[in-house]
């Protein structure tokens, strides 16, 4: 088995999936039929979230969604724009990559929470 370093899989990943900027972001989710997913820890959600998004910790992501089914969150299909962040935009690649790897081929990345509050993006 290949060995890799922390910043060969983020390479990896960020191959795979895109990196959105503040504008196409909100430009995806006035298309509709998006979910973002906050995959930060508990104790980093307190500060608040991206208005609308849910949260699903890195750790659990794969327990929580799987190709067809009816209990994905949101109800997310292959379909749906699944677009991930977290505090510095490093689990979220990550995170979109796996969910590439599991089937979902709408995978993005937002980035960390702090720039969407620099740019003045909604929270709850």
């Amino acid at each position: 088995m290949e060995h890799k370093t922390l910043l060969d899989m983020l390479s990896d990943a960020n191959e795979i999936v895109k990196r959105l900027s503040f504008d196409d972001l909100i430009k995806l989710i006035e298309r509709g039929n998006t979910l973002i997913i906050d995959v930060r820890e508990e104790s980093e959600v307190l500060a608040g979230r991206i208005k609308n998004s849910i949260h699903i910790p890195r750790g659990l992501l794969e327990f929580s969604f799987e190709l067809g089914s009816p209990n994905n969150p949101g109800n997310a299909n292959a379909d749906t724009n699944l677009v991930f962040y977290c505090a510095g935009g490093y689990r979220a690649a990550l995170a979109a990559e796996t969910m590439y790897k599991m089937g979902f081929k709408n995978v993005f990345n937002a980035g960390g929470f702090n720039e969407w509050v620099e740019r003045n993006g909604e929270v709850s």
